[in-house]
């Protein structure tokens, strides 16, 4: 799956999609897509991630207690 990350704007191909939907997770390793040789996985934080269209990811992909009441 490629996200964006959020502060560069580059194109990152995500590794460990279960991970990425794991609400207990913070970070996810990701491979960069900025230029034309293949950069090695590394760790990113999930909340620097968006889908390419700007948007954020799901709550219940970053929140562990999204569905209690604050």
């Amino acid at each position: 799956m490629l996200l964006r990350e959020r502060y560069s704007g580059d194109l990152v191909e995500v590794i460990d999609s279960h991970a990425l939907v794991n609400p207990f997770a913070d970070r996810v390793s990701v491979q960069f897509q900025c230029g034309q040789d293949l950069a090695d996985p590394e760790m990113c934080d999930k909340r620097a991630l968006t889908f390419p269209s700007g948007e954020g990811l799901p709550e219940c992909w970053v929140n562990g207690n999204y569905r209690s009441k604050a």
